[in-house]
């Protein structure tokens, strides 16, 4: 199976959002089935630390760029950092998010949830899924959110661009397909990551951890154009999406966001 995988999606595999949390355990899950990386994030400091680890803990190779997704230079920076490389899979787990009413927010926060959730994977697919098709194989994994399901009040824009990521991961995987590139979006729920942790929800909503993620959305690669990890998120999912009326849903999306943080 580890063979089998690095065959499709190897020999090099770039993170984007890869410094903690989620992003940090999808690299160290693919670095063991034995993946050279491309490891993407702001912080140098964390990014540094983890390839050290992954290097000496499962003697890959790691190249790291501490860089902004949301800059204008993202294009020219990726292509820097991976001159050379055949990278057979990227993997997007960055997002950018801002808690409270649309209109009390700056217009400059709304626009850097766009250009890290949207702009930010539609270029690096577009880079690199030309490539993999040109090889006949391949994966994109990009992480969408239960709160893309529907209308999210109090994290609009965030949960808007979660859907956007969910849409063009299922349109990608059906356009790819035929060229040997497996897509999937992956339609995480709340997930124990410092950022996540860092937003200080009162009301905690039941939790998964990174590596558990981490470890369904690959096997689920593949396999399907989205998918849902966790037991308890399917049935949400199934709840919210099959069996109540779209704008109960949107309420019962806002009640629970409101509860988690009250006062926005």
């Amino acid at each position: 199976m580890k063979r089998d995988f690095r065959e499709q999606y190897g020999p090099w595999a770039l993170v984007a959002g890869a410094s903690v949390g989620l992003g940090a355990a999808f690299a160290r899950q693919l670095a063991a089935r034995g993946l050279n990386l491309v490891l993407l994030a702001r912080r140098a400091d964390a990014l540094g630390e983890l390839a050290a680890a992954l290097t000496r803990d499962h003697g890959v190779q790691v190249r790291t760029a501490a860089l902004d997704l949301g800059g204008a230079d993202l294009l020219s920076r990726v292509r820097e950092a991976t001159e050379g490389v055949p990278i057979g899979l990227l993997v997007y787990n960055a997002a950018a998010s801002v808690i409270g009413p649309f209109l009390d927010q700056d217009l400059a926060g709304h626009l850097g949830m766009l250009d890290v959730n949207c702009r930010a994977p539609l270029i690096l697919c577009h880079e690199f899924g030309r490539t993999m098709a040109a090889r006949g194989r391949g994966g994109i994994l990009l992480m969408s959110s239960m709160a893309g399901s529907q209308g999210a009040p109090l994290i609009a824009t965030y949960g808007a661009t979660k859907a956007w990521n969910l849409v063009f991961a299922e349109g990608l995987w059906d356009e790819l397909k035929g060229q040997g590139v497996d897509v999937l979006a992956c339609r995480a729920g709340a997930t124990r990551t410092p950022a996540y942790e860092q937003s200080q929800p009162q009301a905690v909503a039941p939790m998964m951890e990174p590596e558990s993620v981490a470890t369904q959305a690959l096997a689920a690669l593949g396999s399907g154009p989205s998918m849902v990890p966790g037991w308890v998120n399917r049935g949400a999912a199934f709840f919210m999406g099959r069996l109540v009326p779209r704008g109960l849903a949107v309420k019962i999306m806002g009640a629970a966001t409101r509860k988690m943080y009250p006062g926005k």
